[in-house]
């Protein structure tokens, strides 16, 4: 597959997966980080550092290995991933080519699978997909998760126009606020508890 003709510009504002969670679990955490530079003191957490971990020992691990039964034929390792269009940027762990013509993302998660797909996972995933169809001028129809704590358990959902649309409009939102507008807060308040902004956002 070859790359398109798409090329990532440094002096630009690219969001990234974490980012756009963090926005769409509140927006208004976005604005204070982002939009009025107020940074927050969060101590690293450990399933953070120990997912880095895992990472680096499958990159190193599963450099020749290819995954047959998902129908591949290729893979790229540990990429780097933007879209000049959407203005977004990511790293992921492996890009696919599969069988059918099709490319893929597949991620590893520092987790236990416990029948639900989270949503957090999910909107990083799609931005994936976004990203590798614009760089690679190819269709992407699934991502790959690999639960590392469920014995390397591989799951797989589809890329569904619906969900792409729904990830347009977040990352259109997102840049709505870097340009300074106020968002409402979220309606959920139990999200406020452990908010390094709570003393400063306005109810």
């Amino acid at each position: 597959m070859k790359s398109s003709q798409s090329f990532f510009d440094e002096f630009d504002y690219y969001i990234t997966p974490s980012e756009l969670i963090e926005f769409n679990y509140c927006k208004r955490f976005i604005y204070y980080m982002k939009c009025l530079n107020i940074p927050q003191f969060e101590e690293k957490r450990f399933k953070v550092q120990k997912g880095k971990e895992i990472h680096l020992k499958k990159e190193n691990e599963n450099k020749t290995y290819l995954r047959k039964k998902l129908g591949a034929i290729d893979k790229k390792i540990n990429v780097d991933l933007y879209s000049q269009k959407y203005k977004i940027k990511g790293i992921v762990d492996e890009v696919l080519t599969l069988n059918d013509n099709t490319m893929a993302p597949l991620d590893y998660k520092f987790a236990k699978f416990d029948e639900v797909l989270y949503k957090t996972y999910k909107e990083q995933m799609l931005m994936y997909a976004l990203m590798i169809e614009e760089m690679y001028d190819c269709k992407v129809k699934k991502c790959f998760l690999v639960y590392t704590r469920s014995s390397n358990l591989v799951k797989e959902f589809d890329v569904k126009e619906k969900d792409i649309s729904k990830l347009k409009k977040s990352i259109k939102e997102y840049f709505k606020v870097m340009e300074g507008f106020f968002p409402k807060a979220t309606t959920s308040k139990s999200r406020c508890i452990d908010c390094c902004y709570k003393n400063i956002c306005i109810k």
